[in-house]
């Protein structure tokens, strides 16, 4: 974690010298130079020095930039990155990835993590770092159960995240409301006013973050009650938690994909969904599935060891997950206990993130660390069981987590204008709270400010992204149209 703090510090030092003093500068009277600015450093706590220093960053990267996007000359063809990140992926399942992806222009913008970190390359930066999300929209925030079994709300995705500007997760997490809000035919108003919500609730509270001290950020955490406090319809997000905590996540899982064959407990096979693989023989699958979860086993915490000593590994399959990560190498293991209760792990390739080409290479040359690393430094609390491996074999890089823990997924084609805006206020929150733990929330709180300024401008951008993704999202239409591209629509 110290060698993370430093990368973070080195990255923040090349683009911000003002963040981390390397810009400032003493006078005569032993006042403090940022920019043009001068401060008494006798009069002036650390914090306040960060925040002086990001408020300085307005001089060059104005709050009212952020609103730009237009689309440059010479911007990549969409669909020729969409195809660039197909390398390595199982064949047979991209046109299952197209599909998804042309169910909605939001559907697309899930899909697309890669098309948007190309093009936020270009928007202003202030050059303040955090460990990024890389892939921020709606849809990857949720409720989970923490190991002491409390529900609590953050992101839940983690396969694109790297160290870059904070800026580009907040476009990407609020230009998603104005893509959900025109799919569920909300106004433009209303999508617009969705982005500000969450620009503004992010800014709020990076600066209460900001005023804390570093370890009570550390334990600090968005609870179901504090979710509770935010919702318009309490009733219902009650309702969902409840729902949510009434079983452990591996039983439910037990009873959707298992069945019993031959007298053992198998999961099931739905093609092309979930399938076991029929290169190898059943034999030679099983062990190279034994030697993968022994030598992810051996690189657990003792404690975490000795507790998945308790289970035997039964079965294992390919499993096609989400939107972005279709075609990717994923497996579930499913292991039972003496006492037959169940427990699902999800093994899940790890690939170089889509921002890697704009930010410069992780310090972690593992790409299923680098995902376990910034899960733990993001998140106020993590799968017990997280961890990453090479497989023997393949040589494949994965990182490993329970399949489902008491996650509560967003129903965003439910989400009326009034559980929009509140899902949007607690996703601007989470997302500030990742951020104070890895960045430098008081410059970053101080170039922030106290207006509504960067949250309008916020609202500007995710409108204007919308636009743009909404075209990429016709160009994948006309690209399977005109057998560019293959797409299994699932019907």
């Amino acid at each position: 974690m110290h060698s993370r703090r430093k990368h973070l510090e080195r990255r923040a030092d090349a683009g911000n010298p003002a963040v981390l003093l390397g810009s400032r500068s003493r006078d005569d009277t032993g006042n403090l130079e940022v920019g043009h600015q001068s401060y008494a450093l006798s009069k002036l706590s650390a914090r306040e020095v960060r925040e002086q220093a990001g408020r300085a960053l307005r001089e060059n990267v104005g709050r009212k930039a952020h609103s730009s996007w237009k689309q440059r000359e010479g911007r990549p063809d969409p669909i020729a990155t969409l195809q660039a990140a197909d390398l390595g992926r199982i064949p047979e399942l991209v046109p299952i990835r197209y599909g998804r992806m042309l169910q909605s222009p939001f559907a697309f913008y899930r899909g697309s993590a890669a098309i948007m970190a190309a093009d936020l390359v270009a928007t202003a930066a202030t050059g303040i770092s955090v460990q990024a999300c890389g892939d921020c929209h709606l849809a990857n925030f949720g409720g989970f159960a923490t190991p002491e079994r409390n529900t609590i709300f953050d992101i839940n995705d983690f396969d694109e995240t790297l160290v870059g500007p904070w800026e580009w997760d907040v476009k990407r997490l609020a230009t998603s409301f104005v893509l959900a809000a025109r799919v569920n035919g909300h106004s433009e108003s209303d999508a617009r006013q969705a982005a500000v919500a969450c620009a503004h609730a992010y800014r709020k509270h990076i600066a209460r973050y900001s005023k804390m001290h570093p370890i009570d950020v550390w334990y600090s955490r968005i609870t179901a009650e504090d979710l509770f406090g935010l919702a318009h319809e309490r009733g219902r997000m009650k309702k969902r938690v409840k729902e949510a905590n009434r079983q452990h996540g591996s039983e439910l899982e037990l009873l959707k994909i298992t069945n019993v064959v031959g007298g053992k407990l198998r999961i099931h096979d739905t093609p092309a969904l979930i399938f076991h693989p029929k290169a190898a023989s059943a034999s030679e699958f099983e062990e190279t599935v034994r030697e993968t979860f022994r030598v992810y086993s051996s690189s657990l915490s003792d404690e975490r060891k000795t507790l998945l000593e308790w289970y035997e590994l039964v079965d294992a399959a390919m499993k096609v997950v989400g939107v972005g990560s279709v075609g990717r190498h994923c497996w579930i293991v499913l292991l039972m206990s003496a006492s037959n209760d169940p427990l699902f792990l999800q093994f899940k390739e790890a690939v170089p993130s889509a921002l890697e080409a704009y930010v410069g290479k992780n310090v972690y040359s593992h790409h299923g660390q680098r995902i376990v690393m910034g899960q733990r430094l993001i998140q106020p609390a993590s799968d017990m069981f997280l961890g990453w491996v090479t497989a023997p074999r393949s040589g494949r890089q994965y990182y490993v987590r329970q399949l489902r823990d008491v996650k509560i997924k967003p129903l965003v084609e439910y989400f009326d204008n009034d559980l929009l805006l509140s899902y949007a206020e607690a996703c601007g929150w989470a997302l500030a709270l990742a951020h104070a733990r890895s960045g430098d929330p008081a410059a970053t709180s101080g170039y922030l400010g106290s207006s509504d300024e960067f949250d309008e401008a916020i609202g500007k951008f995710s409108t204007f992204y919308a636009d743009q993704t909404e075209k990429d999202y016709s160009a994948l239409k006309a690209a399977v149209h005109r057998g560019r591209l293959k797409a299994d629509l699932e019907n």
